[in-house]
């Protein structure tokens, strides 16, 4: 027997058997099988034959390919591949000889809209992806012609591309496109250095630290995040929005030090961090989202990834989360809670934090390797009433497992 492949049709199998509605005895009677015969297909134990897995597949609503692969299959047009790949081309094609004039006014609104549905939209995922693309590619013509505009303009050219690519590193890391990511991150360095804007530079670096982090890279985060928060030092003496931007960047350069075993280390800098938030108040300088609020959902994220669950959830119970302004990080707070919830194998309450997570923001289920993980583990290591729910909940939101 395959055991990775009874391994990969068990998994399946149980998802599927879960998030119906339907007794075991009845699926299994159904398919023409016992119901034994079902539990130990579940568990990995027996490879089901071509006709038994033909006939749980019609049971259960699916295709039997999809009982084969370790991930359930999507349309080209929803799949965030698609969506990915698409951003890829626009990045990398070259642009046509013959392109239209670009309106810099509507291009600064475009990309303004576009930041505003990323932070409040719970469908920002199906409402922006399809229109990034060609934002890019209008960006880059004018970046091409602004070397015939006057320096202002040119200078607000940039301004717009710093903007964008900004976005653009976020939405392609939940994409699972790193390498896009990385390009965005990469083109909003640039965009801030010609534009000469030492705020929307410390922004770029404050997404390609990001990135890094995104990528398993902690210490390079760690040492973009801390050179940039330096560097902006002597302008944050008078400027409430780079005291924002370097806390920002501090507040990064904590979650990587947790990452790497310096705990004591993260909880310091989250401690640094603090006064400045109390100068600034809840602030958006750039889209970066700095404020009392953010600093304590940083102290959450830096126990939970220490492993100290308990804490981490005590300091979350004083948070009101709605207090944020960004759907991103209200749902990273969420998915911190229920990843310390897993941690006391209190999977129940997981379970309700992923359902809160639901009705935040849905597409975010969708799309987080991180919720897609969390609710992995509840379906294989929770009982089964809290298993059921999970796995109902992976298949409403359509997230792989």
């Amino acid at each position: 027997m395959d055991e990775q492949l009874a391994a990969t049709i068990g998994e399946r199998v149980r998802l599927r058997c879960l998030a119906s509605r339907l007794p075991k005895t009845v699926i299994a009677g159904l398919a023409g099988i016992t119901a034994d015969y079902l539990y130990q297909i579940e568990r990995g134990l027996k490879l089901p034959t071509v006709t038994v897995l033909k006939q749980l597949a019609e049971v259960l609503h699916v295709s039997a390919d999809e009982l084969l692969s370790s991930s359930p299959k999507r349309g080209a047009s929803t799949r965030p591949g698609a969506a990915g790949d698409a951003l890829y081309r626009a990045f990398t094609r070259p642009l046509p000889p013959d392109a239209a004039a670009v309106d810099l006014k509507a291009l600064q609104h475009n990309i303004f809209g576009a930041w505003q549905t990323w932070q409040t939209s719970a469908t920002r995922y199906s409402e922006l992806t399809p229109d990034l693309p060609a934002l890019v590619v209008e960006t880059e013509q004018a970046l091409r012609s602004a070397a015939n505009s006057s320096a202002a303009d040119r200078r607000e050219v940039q301004f717009c591309a710093a903007d964008l690519y900004a976005l653009l590193r976020s939405v392609a890391k939940r994409l699972g496109r790193v390498d896009v990511s990385l390009l965005a991150a990469d083109r909003a360095i640039r965009a801030g250095e010609n534009a000469d804007d030492p705020l929307r530079l410390a922004m770029a670096q404050w997404n390609l630290a990001q990135v890094l982090l995104a990528d398993g890279e902690a210490e390079g985060a760690e040492d973009v995040a801390m050179q940039a928060a330096e560097a902006l030092s002597p302008q944050a003496a008078e400027d409430l929005d780079a005291v924002a931007l370097r806390g920002a960047l501090l507040l990064v350069g904590s979650i990587a030090a947790a990452r790497q075993g310096n705990v004591w280390q993260a909880r310091e800098r989250v401690q640094t961090v603090e006064p400045l938030a109390k100068r600034t108040g809840e602030r958006n300088t750039l889209w970066t989202v700095f404020g009392p609020t953010n600093v304590a959902m940083h102290a959450v994220s830096v126990e939970v990834e220490a492993g100290a669950a308990a804490d981490g959830l005590r300091l979350a119970e004083r948070i009101d989360h709605d207090r944020s302004p960004s759907i991103e990080r209200r749902v990273a707070f969420l998915l911190d809670q229920a990843k310390g919830q897993v941690q006391r194998r209190d999977f129940g309450s997981a379970l309700v934090m992923l359902s809160a997570t639901e009705r935040e923001a849905p597409e975010d289920l969708k799309h987080r390797p991180a919720a897609h993980k969390l609710l992995e583990t509840l379906v294989q290591r929770a009982r089964r009433s809290v298993a059921t729910e999970a796995a109902r909940l992976a298949t409403r939101v359509g997230a792989p497992l």
